[in-house]
């Protein structure tokens, strides 16, 4: 017997939606990551120089800038995907994406201005990248039935977080050849994305026509972009202290972020149509999803920034490498670390669509947390194979908590939602990430100032350079010495050539100062005392997520939910009869996906007319989309979601 078309196009499509999205994901967030080592090769080619005070902020913005802007517009634009279909959304995202990679590596302008240039661009790529990251999920949450969607997430995940470390490999290979080709590799990814997209994809989700929320909009945008800019400004030294934490303006950015947030939380709880439904918070398993995520993100983000740090400052020049070289071989090094993500993250996928996410994703979570702890025992100069093994079962932990914990907040909300619900899954992440640098880097120099004064100033003095220019450059915040290690400069030959000591001491003194072992020897000891500061915090936190993230229950599927709640209503609306008398139980009125490839179809399960599409935007009978995609009647939430509705609750754990 021959199998319907219908199933057969559902098939296809679903894999073709799979593997468009992940080419999205892994553009956006190679993207992410590919400047941070690629930094030094680009600031050269525009002839800048981005340790010079004045030159920071450029510094900051080419490294922060993508990543602030993705985390402050996911929101947004997975709402509007809601509005005016995923897909349309996800085509334009790929569209602007290729129009801020096509004029990155054209930049015709050196100097602050050519920064400003690549600034520019990065940020409507950056917006771009948001789209194509907000409406992902979604896209196959939409095409995948709820037993599938572990391993579709899996995949998607894999390629997200993936693309962060690849992107560091990719950039170093290219920029050693031309800083250009940094940009130029997006090219070709971004037309042919966008060419295949529109081409490819479909609308089969429920759209949610309704206005726009301005106000949530400016509020939350204003308020996100407030606190991670502020946080990212702390890190620059301000009245004479190590960092920033006092200046003025940082404070008003964290302040008054945070106090922006709560009043977008005032107003959506009081709007017809809210940019976010928070009420979406009292489903358990989306907030401890979410919150798991925004913790584990703020630990991976940590660790990525520490591990470079450790491998260009100490171990690469330790073992030989120039201070230049170090940025590309730090990203070789770090291959482990994104092999225990890609064997682990769909194969943990897949099982928890059979068995459900808690456990896996909480297993990650603390598989990491060990990982860590390892890395803790390990000497400044250690052993490769050792190291190698910790981070590899870092990324594997990173990997099992990842796609379950994704699969489990998108199964969690009402179709019309999950554009909303896809884009606050990669606030998160990104916003997590960004914190995550503020957070460790500080933690890091502040174990760093209480050791590193007194051990560079002796260091220096050892080598002939006089008393009062070696206290003052120990005084000097280390976040100097930090950046100049992460963009492969020689720190030391950093803070002594302004002062000219260079050229009044001898050859043989000069060479120790600016060769590669003083300023691994001199910094290990301090550099570790910070590194134990900043795992035992990541320790911590990753330990808090796997609490929070057991607190999500058992399996919970809206749908499946929400059909069976129906069923109980029909139920009791017939003095106690089963449902079955007079409409299937959803177990039974469900096809099992081997051989539908779709969820209930009951009538309870049907969008109200209301939030039909019009006739112009309905696809062919053959294409339309699966039943698990359309609402009960009353398009109500179940009381997990803190609205009116059925009385049932998602099961207990």
């Amino acid at each position: 017997m021959r199998e319907p078309v219908s199933r057969v196009r559902s098939d296809h499509y679903k894999w073709v939606a799979l593997s468009n999205t992940t080419l999205g994901m892994l553009a956006a967030t190679v993207n992410a990551s590919i400047v941070i080592i690629s930094l030094p090769a680009i600031f050269r080619g525009i002839q800048l120089n981005p340790l010079t005070p004045g030159n920071v902020s450029y510094l900051l913005w080419m490294l922060m800038g993508y990543l602030v802007v993705s985390a402050v517009l996911v929101v947004t634009l997975g709402r509007l995907g809601d509005i005016y279909g995923r897909v349309r959304m996800y085509n334009v995202g790929f569209a602007v994406f290729a129009l801020g990679a096509l004029a990155l590596p054209f930049d015709p302008l050196k100097g602050p201005a050519g920064a400003l240039w690549l600034i520019g661009f990065r940020v409507i790529q950056a917006t771009g990248g948001a789209m194509l990251m907000a409406n992902s999920p979604a896209i196959l949450t939409d095409a995948f039935p709820s037993d599938q969607r572990g391993m579709a997430m899996g995949i998607n995940q894999v390629a997200g977080i993936s693309g962060q470390f690849i992107g560091l490999i990719l950039g170093g290979i290219l920029a050693a050849v031309d800083w250009r080709l940094v940009f130029l590799v997006s090219v070709p990814i971004g037309i042919g994305g966008t060419i295949w997209s529109y081409l490819s994809l479909r609308e089969v989700g429920a759209r949610t026509p309704a206005r726009i929320d301005y106000l949530g909009n400016i509020l939350f945008g204003f308020g996100l972009i407030g606190i991670l800019v502020g946080i990212t400004y702390g890190l620059i030294p301000y009245g004479g202290h190590s960092m920033g934490w006092t200046n003025p303006l940082v404070l008003t950015g964290i302040i008054g972020g945070v106090i922006l947030l709560v009043v977008f939380c005032f107003v959506e709880l009081h709007i017809d149509a809210p940019m976010f439904d928070l009420r979406l918070l009292r489903i358990r398993a989306f907030a401890a999803g979410n919150t798991a995520t925004l913790l584990g993100a703020i630990a991976r983000g940590g660790l990525q920034f520490m591990l470079i740090l450790w491998l260009q400052g100490v171990w690469l020049v330790l073992h030989g490498y120039d201070f230049k070289d170090t940025p590309l071989w730090s990203g070789i090094y770090l291959l482990p670390l994104t092999c225990g993500f890609v064997v682990s993250g769909p194969l943990s996928g897949k099982l928890s669509d059979k068995h459900g996410a808690r456990w896996f994703a909480s297993g990650g979570l603390l598989l990491s947390a060990a990982a860590f702890a390892g890395l803790l025992f390990l000497p400044t100069d250690f052993r490769y194979p050792a190291f190698a093994a910790l981070i590899f079962l870092a990324g594997a932990g990173m990997g099992l908590f990842s796609a379950p914990n994704a699969a489990a907040i998108m199964n969690s909300v009402p179709a019309r939602q999950r554009g909303a619900a896809s884009g606050m899954l990669a606030t998160f992440q990104n916003s997590g990430f960004v914190l995550s640098i503020g957070i460790f880097f500080s933690l890091m120099i502040a174990g760093l100032a209480s050791t590193l004064p007194t051990t560079l100033t002796n260091g220096l003095t050892a080598h002939g350079v006089p008393h009062a220019i070696a206290h003052e450059i120990g005084q000097a915040p280390p976040v100097a010495s930090l950046f100049a290690a992460f963009l492969g400069y020689n720190p030391v030959h950093q803070l002594l050539a302004p002062t000219g000591v260079l050229a009044h001491l001898p050859a043989d003194q000069v060479s120790v100062l600016t060769g590669r072992q003083f300023f691994p020897e001199l910094i290990s000891g301090p550099f570790h005392h910070g590194l134990v500061i900043v795992f035992s915090t990541a320790i911590v936190l990753l330990v808090i997520a796997a609490g929070v993230s057991l607190l999500r229950g058992g399996r919970y599927v809206y749908e499946e939910h929400a059909a069976a709640a129906a069923g109980a209503g029909l139920a009791a609306a017939n003095g106690g009869q089963p449902a079955a008398a007079n409409a299937q139980p959803a177990a039974a009125n469900a096809q099992p996906a081997a051989r539908a490839d779709r969820q209930p179809a009951s009538n309870a399960d049907r969008q109200p007319a209301t939030d039909r599409q019009p006739a112009t935007d309905r696809q062919p009978a053959t294409d339309r989309e699966p039943a698990t995609d359309r609402q009960p009647a009353t398009d109500r939430q179940p009381a997990t979601d803190g609205q009116p509705g059925t009385k049932a609750r998602p099961p207990a754990s």
